[in-house]
């Protein structure tokens, strides 16, 4: 599944660039010092938008497209930071059997963003995720951390409503 870049307006602080810049001075000179600096990088920020990727390369000295192909290849990076409200859906093999892509598709239309994206007032993302480990409530989809099972497309707007008001 393709990461997918938003619009949603970059705001990063002097602070967490500082952050940032301790992170990678920690581990300059460490082989294999990517992935721990994209994930602390990740938790300072709580995604790797572009901004981030460009300051990486410049004091790494490791190529822009070196590092989004990091990102672009693990799913524990995101790309885009979650909305106020997160939605996760479950893409494990239950879920998957059971209707997991008919939900999705229905998020998509009703909320008008797609997969892996944020809508441009960051208000809602959308994200497909693996197994969460509720086969027996397939299929299931999380809204900040709340679990909705059993549901089918028809759910959706009911769903949806509750958050957007």
């Amino acid at each position: 599944m393709k990461k997918k870049l938003t619009t949603v307006q970059f705001q990063g602080t002097k602070e967490q660039e500082e952050k940032l810049l301790a992170v990678i001075k920690k581990y300059d000179g460490v082989m294999g010092k990517m992935m721990p600096i994209l994930q602390e990088a990740q938790e300072i920020y709580g995604y790797l938008p572009v901004e981030v990727q460009k300051i990486i390369a410049r004091e790494t000295g490791v190529s822009q497209e070196e590092i989004y192909g990091i990102i672009s290849f693990y799913a524990q990076f995101k790309l885009n930071p979650d909305g106020e409200v997160a939605i996760a859906v479950c893409l494990g093999t239950a879920c998957y059997v059971k209707g997991a892509g008919e939900l999705i598709e229905a998020i998509e239309h009703d909320l008008g963003i797609t997969n892996g994206s944020t809508s441009a007032d960051g208000k809602f993302s959308l994200e497909a995720t693996r197994c969460i480990g509720a086969c027996g409530l397939a299929p299931v989809l999380t809204v900040n951390g709340e679990v909705y099972g059993r549901l089918t497309e028809h759910d959706i707007p009911g769903i949806l409503a509750k958050y957007k008001a």
